[in-house]
């Protein structure tokens, strides 16, 4: 049984920030959304309580019963977390007359306390709250303050139960790992042992079990995602997994071919399909972004179903869902606001009336690059940039036709091969090139042109939630505009994106 701490999910837009910090450790974590938290099984060494947007003194506060852990498990109240645990035993919580937002310092620190062993007073932590604890309730005993707070930590007497205002998740808490190691590794007694082999190890055992000889097919798009999750269901079940690789027509310059060669070199039975006809056929004269994303959803399920409907005997189709999926839609408010729609395969179980399995739904993208490596995929598809389902589609700004796709490959090849000529490809998170919709007037020897404009784009990030523009040297930019002026004939602008998400999005459509 694989041990675990749990996270209770308040509404933080540091939540998943807990489960990465956990992880780093080599502790296997999972978050759940308050009102839909699991009873802790044998499995459970410790719980986490997260902070919230939310304050404890509104009328319809987000309310769990804690007496439903505390002496059961270690619990461990971060923020919110620790002002409820106050609020339910009838402590004070009340606006901060000095509310701290931002860094803060530990003005004492309690050095016996197991939870804060090897934390220094002084110690910068991160504060985001409105509401202080100011009255605690009794058995809660102060292990640490700062200048502003009279509790910044407490413990209750006689029980392993924690509560903290600062977030020790947030780098800008100097010795924030120390505590949740103290926590998870001291107190909770994990073992620290979840490394990608054992993932591999314990999946693959788990895969075998589970499909029993039973056939499986999935739709590799190229990425990371997809790739890993065959390699895993491959190695359990083998010929019985059934990959599928359509071609849409909007991948990059030659990365069919390439990724084709790729996948076969690795053993996997792929059947590719060339439908970049049909996809070209259907988007032309379209221009609206959701609509464009819709048309390729559409036309990929269509095209994946009728190459599955070739295969004889399947019974389940396999996905490259990963956790910020998952948790996102059971998140305490339900899913978040569409901001655009994903390319998935989301209708095809129901539509193909086969059992689901996604062996990568519990791993952050990271986790998924690092487990990849384990499984020794191939570094052509396990470093390359994210690129989005909907392919070069959403990187052509307005209608799409044969001739953009061609002038944006063009592009795209050219910067992500300056990109790794430089040594700068895999020191950036994402790379891409944007075709707009805008022609302006240049001059080529003697002759007057009148081309479209091209933006290149390069962010840093960890997980495409929020992402910043790389400043790439003008030297480099230089010499990508010039080549891409000089040898794509249609392009005589190049332009460069500075700007971050937020507010921006890493793609243009």
């Amino acid at each position: 049984m694989q041990e675990k701490i749990l996270i209770m999910d308040f509404g933080s837009q540091y939540t998943q920030l807990i489960a990465r910090r956990l992880r780093e450790l080599n502790v296997y974590c999972e978050i759940y959304p308050y009102n839909h938290f699991p009873p802790a099984d044998a499995s459970v060494r410790g719980v986490i309580l997260s902070g919230s947007p939310c304050s404890v003194n509104d009328s319809a506060y987000l309310k769990y019963d804690i007496t439903k852990l505390r002496g059961i498990v270690p619990v461990l109240g971060i923020c919110y977390g620790a002002q409820l645990m106050t609020h339910l035993q009838n402590g004070k919580v009340q606006a901060s007359k000095h509310r701290e937002y931002g860094r803060a310092n530990l003005a004492t620190v309690d050095a016996s306390d197991e939870l804060l062993k090897g934390v220094a007073i002084h110690s910068q932590v991160w504060m985001s709250h409105g509401d202080s604890i100011t009255v605690l309730p009794e058995g809660f005993t102060v292990v640490a303050t700062t200048q502003n707070i009279p509790v910044a930590a407490f413990r209750i007497e006689n029980e392993k139960t924690w509560g903290i205002q600062f977030h020790p998740e947030v780098t800008h808490s100097s010795d924030g790992v120390l505590l949740l190691k103290n926590f998870a590794i001291n107190i909770c007694g994990c073992s620290a042992e979840w490394t990608p082999a054992s993932f591999v190890e314990n999946t693959i055992k788990i895969l075998k079990e589970k499909l029993n000889g039973d056939k499986v097919v999935l739709a590799l798009s190229g990425g990371v995602d997809s790739s890993v999750a065959a390699l895993l269901l491959h190695r359990a079940i083998g010929k019985n997994l059934t990959c599928v690789f359509v071609d849409h027509g909007l991948l990059r310059k030659n990365e069919f071919n390439e990724v084709m060669d790729a996948y076969n070199e690795m053993g996997l039975n792929v059947t590719g399909v060339n439908a970049s006809d049909k996809f070209l056929g259907d988007l032309k004269n379209v221009s609206d972004p959701e609509t464009k994303r819709k048309i390729i959803g559409r036309d990929f399920i269509e095209t994946f179903d009728e190459e599955a409907h070739k295969l004889k005997d399947i019974k389940w189709l396999a996905q490259g869902t990963i956790y910020p999926d998952v948790i996102e839609s059971v998140s305490v408010n339900g899913p978040s606001a569409t901001i655009k729609s994903h390319h998935n395969v989301g209708g095809l179980p129901e539509k193909m009336n086969l059992q689901l399995i996604e062996p990568l739904r519990l791993l952050f993208k990271d986790e998924v690059r690092r487990v990849g490596k384990e499984l020794r995929l191939k570094p052509l598809i396990l470093n390359r940039h994210p690129f989005p389902g909907p392919g070069l589609a959403i990187r052509i700004l307005g209608e799409i036709s044969s001739e953009k796709v061609t002038l944006l490959q063009e592009a795209d090849d050219i910067f992500t091969r300056k990109l790794q000529e430089a040594d700068l490809y895999h020191k950036i998170w994402q790379s891409g090139v944007m075709l707009l919709p805008v022609k302006s007037v240049g001059v080529m020897g003697d002759e007057r042109t009148y081309e479209y404009t091209v933006a290149l784009r390069a962010v840093h990030s960890t997980d495409g939630m929020t992402a910043d523009w790389v400043h790439l040297p003008y030297e480099f930019l230089a010499e990508v505009s010039n080549e891409i002026i000089n040898k794509v004939r249609g392009i005589n602008r190049v332009v460069y994106d500075i700007s971050s998400k937020p507010p921006a999005t890493i793609e243009w459509e």
